[in-house]
């Protein structure tokens, strides 16, 4: 969107080879003011071979910018603090009207609340019947893993001693032997 420009708006340009902003000249025409900057300078032909063809991809290349209008003053707000003893102070209880769509929410009667409440405790029965069904399984199974233990206990106890015996007895049938002279 392109503006044109106004007596209330001031446009700056950008001077590429020197970096100075310069105004307008017509806006320091309208309002009669001098400029302390340097006028704009063109290139010469010496310094770029294409000097005619930069000087209008220039021009193209810097749009005038507006400067922003001041807001309008604003009316305070006023104190946000209410005194304690305020009527203002507590909750406001709204009042819907009979066609206003926060009024046309659903309503239950007692008997859908009965049913609802006889579904969520079959649904809680159903998972307590469940996970009661689960403990018994895990502790069948912890019965079976000690039964195992206790019968590879008594094995082991059992080989102990009979390697026990069977050293014995091997000492007592060894021929005696042959000691140092």
């Amino acid at each position: 969107m392109r503006l044109s420009p106004t007596a209330d708006h001031i446009y700056h340009y950008s001077n590429r080879e020197t970096g100075h902003n310069i105004m307008d000249n017509e806006h320091q025409e309208m309002h009669g003011e001098q400029s302390h900057l340097p006028p704009h300078i063109e290139r010469s032909q010496s310094s770029s071979s294409s000097s005619s063809v930069d000087h209008e991809h220039d021009s193209h290349i810097h749009q005038p910018t507006p400067i922003r209008p001041r807001l309008p003053s604003r009316k305070s707000s006023g104190p946000l603090v209410v005194p304690r003893d305020s009527s203002a102070v507590g909750p406001i209880d709204t009042e819907f009207g009979p066609d206003d769509v926060r009024a046309m929410s659903p309503r239950r009667t007692s008997e859908d609340i009965e049913a609802l409440g006889r579904e969520a405790r079959e649904e809680l029965k159903r998972h307590a019947k469940a996970l009661q069904e689960s403990l018994i399984t895990i502790f069948n199974r912890i019965e079976a893993v000690r039964e195992e233990h206790d019968k590879l206990d008594n094995n082991n106890k059992f080989l102990q001693k009979y390697i026990g015996d069977l050293m014995t007895t091997s000492k007592i049938t060894a021929p005696p032997s042959k000691g140092k002279k």
